[in-house]
């Protein structure tokens, strides 16, 4: 087999909080992948950082009473102990926040000027209405302009993966202060990578750097009509690198250099290891492969490949993108206990579970993956435990005396039929199917195990003429275990330690599974595994929960109480109140939710959309609204909105409109619909 020489990387962890369950789907994934790739002979590095520029660091630096360098030094501590606790090793962890990641940008920002692909523009951006500041894309939150998805960050919807500007979004909220921000412009820079489009259409469709799902979606959503200039500048006040020649106005935003990131943490490994870093970045023999979440594959398979096609760096062979983690089914809730740190987790329970829970549950397609709480423990235990840690309990004392028999034995053909499972098994890995990799490597320990049963050497033992047979029969159990061993030696790295102790032998490469060992003492056997405890899975939510609480307890004293003079008198000047009415004559108008079905242009009207509401069942409304420059009718469609429902029709040039939707504003462009919270069905009342 060729050696390949393979550089891997992780996408950067985000240095303004602690990892936790979630991230540790990838980065899980990610060694698995990468320690398999060792196991099989190849040259592999494993390249990560702390992402750890933005407006967001320098807030909570700021709310800590420390320098940025400080706040980001104590982040990337902990950030790699709790990396440390789940046998994720890398063998360069550095921070965007380094003088080779600022070298590398000046590079490659200068290779995009000379090709001139960088130009100025201003734009409309979001401000907090109580300190004025420009809001990162992450401190603003609301429904998704695409597909109505509530809650969503500023910058990509985790529902539809859209992306967008945070001033799209529909009726946004500033994370800070909780009020509606207001808008404002400034100059920022963007790279015009639509000069790119025929490479970035040939690189993202050729069938080989992403999954047919990525290919297709970026062909449908971005690749199929010219490619939005990307905008790479925030204005000051902002931490990170200041753009060449606006040195303290402008700096680059955190998506620029983040990917450089990569680059840069390998240079810091070059220099301690007296490596060529062209030799990795600039060289067609080195194979690129990164580990992402499908929340950002646009910035991966589109900006990151036009930078380093522009400034003539290798580009990936591979974007290896999965889903997000969900938890008995739903979305990881801080209420509910199941948003859990790394280090939480790591006070309750074994993170050989975790490793190989999320192996067993990985696939090679972008889907979500479901922690069930039940499954964890039953799934732990049926497959590590009962199947493959007790195959060697069992064995290995009767044998600790005469050691492994000097000839392997007979067995069936059972070791053959394991050898003969490799490549299939090295295919699922390097596949990233994990989840076949387990299965195939299951059906080794259940042929296994019912050998050991029916040779019942806990029988044959009592009997001293069957003593050499009882050597035999657990020579068998523990070549036949250890293959098992070497297969999930990438998921379970903790236990393939152990094995090397029981059995006095190292486990270094993948073929060590094609050769049974004969004849070598075997260690007094050693606790390997317990069982999942459910009284343990209970302490880390419940101590998850105690933590959330905490957490948003802190924040409430910590925070400026919102007060009605912080909002502006303007709207109520120039609209004053109506006079008073009476309850009854207020109840008199029926507010229903009702959902858009449908919405169109009238194409004769300058302000009107022709709405098809439902209240429910077969109830559909036509309404016709003033909102037409303020919304897209695609972007309303599925929208859940308030209707006054017994309004007396209105005949109109354009049709009959059989009610009015509930909204704000002065009218044009500054039209806010009201919008209705998760879990508000049609056709019931507002109150």
């Amino acid at each position: 087999m060729t050696q390949r020489q393979i550089l891997v990387t992780a996408a950067l962890p985000y240095a303004n909080g602690p990892i936790h369950i979630g991230h540790l789907v990838e980065y899980i994934q990610t060694d698995i992948w990468v320690r398999f790739q060792r196991l099989r002979g190849h040259r592999c590095i494993f390249i990560c950082a702390d992402d750890t520029h933005g407006t967001a660091i320098m807030k909570s630096a700021r709310q800590r009473n420390c320098t940025e360098q400080q706040f980001i030094d104590e982040m990337q501590a902990a950030h790699q102990e709790d990396f440390a606790g789940f046998g994720v090793t890398f063998d360069n962890y550095g921070s965007t926040h380094s003088d080779e990641n600022r070298q590398l940008c000046h590079e490659i920002w200068r290779s995009l000027n000379e090709q001139g692909l960088i130009k100025q523009e201003t734009v409309v951006e979001l401000f907090d209405s109580q300190s004025g500041e420009s809001l990162p894309d992450r401190f603003v939150r609301g429904t998704c302009p695409k597909c109505g998805a509530p809650d969503q960050y500023g910058d990509n919807c985790d529902k539809c993966s859209a992306t967008y500007s945070a001033v799209d979004l529909i009726d946004p909220i500033s994370t800070t202060s909780g009020q509606p921000p207001v808008q404002g412009e400034a100059v920022h820079y963007f790279v015009t990578i639509e000069a790119l489009h025929e490479f970035l259409d040939e690189w993202t469709q050729s069938g080989s750097h992403l999954q047919d799902e990525v290919a297709n979606y970026l062909k449908g959503h971005f690749l199929h009509e010219p490619l939005r200039d990307w905008d790479v500048s925030r204005p000051a006040p902002y931490f990170g690198f200041d753009i060449p020649g606006t040195e303290g106005r402008h700096f680059w935003y955190v998506w620029f250099d983040a990917p450089i990131g990569y680059m840069a943490s390998t240079k810091q490994w070059c220099a301690e290891q007296g490596e060529s870093f062209d030799g990795w970045w600039k060289s067609p023999a080195t194979e690129i492969h990164h580990f992402i979440g499908k929340d950002i594959q646009y910035f991966h398979c589109l900006f990151w490949p036009a930078m380093l096609k522009t400034a003539g760096f290798t580009l990936p062979e591979k974007v290896h993108i999965h889903g997000f983690l969900t938890v008995n089914g739903r979305k990881m809730s801080k209420r509910d206990g199941t948003f859990v740190m790394a280090a939480t987790y790591l006070k309750h329970l074994n993170p050989t579970y975790l490793r190989y829970y999320y192996a067993a549950k990985l696939g090679p397609r972008l889907d979500d993956i479901d922690m069930n709480l039940e499954e964890f423990q039953n799934k732990v235990d049926s497959d590590l435990v009962n199947k493959v840690v007790n195959l060697a309990s069992r064995a290995a004392k009767f044998v600790a005396e005469t050691g492994l028999s000097a000839t392997y034995p007979d067995d069936g053909g059972l070791f053959q039929q394991g050898a003969a499972a490799s490549e299939l098994i090295a295919e699922a890995y390097e596949a990233c199917n994990y989840g076949r990799a387990m299965r195939l490597i299951m059906e080794l320990a259940d042929r296994a195990n019912p050998f050991f049963d029916d040779a019942a050497p806990w029988v044959l033992r009592k009997d001293p003429a069957q003593a050499d047979r009882v050597q035999e029969i657990c020579t068998v159990a523990l070549n036949l275990y250890r293959q098992i061993m070497v297969y999930l030696a990438p998921v379970v790295p903790e236990l393939a330690e152990k094995t090397e102790i029981l059995l006095g032998q190292p486990i270094k490469h993948w073929d060590d599974a094609q050769t049974p060992l004969t004849g070598s003492p075997v260690a007094k056997f050693k606790h390997m595994l317990k069982r999942v405890e459910a009284k343990d899975i209970q302490a880390m939510i419940d101590e998850s929960k105690e933590q959330a609480a905490a957490a948003a307890d802190a924040e409430a004293d910590s925070s400026t109480p919102s007060t009605t003079t912080a909002d502006s008198d303007a709207p109520l000047k120039a609209e004053p109140l109506a006079d008073q009415c009476t309850f009854d004559d207020f109840v008199k108008v029926d507010l229903r939710i009702a959902r858009v079905v449908s919405a169109e242009n009238v194409p004769e009207a300058n302000k009107l959309l022709k709405l098809t509401l439902s209240l429910g069942g077969d109830e559909r409304r036509t309404v016709f609204a003033g909102i037409k420059k303020a919304y897209q009718p695609e972007d309303l469609e599925g929208r859940l909105v308030v209707m006054a429902a017994n309004l007396a029709p209105r005949k109109m040039k354009f049709g009959v409109s059989e009610g009015m939707i509930l909204a704000s504003g002065e009218g044009g462009k500054e039209v806010f619909m009201l919008g209705v919270d998760e879990g508000g069905q049609p056709g019931q009342r507002v109150h």
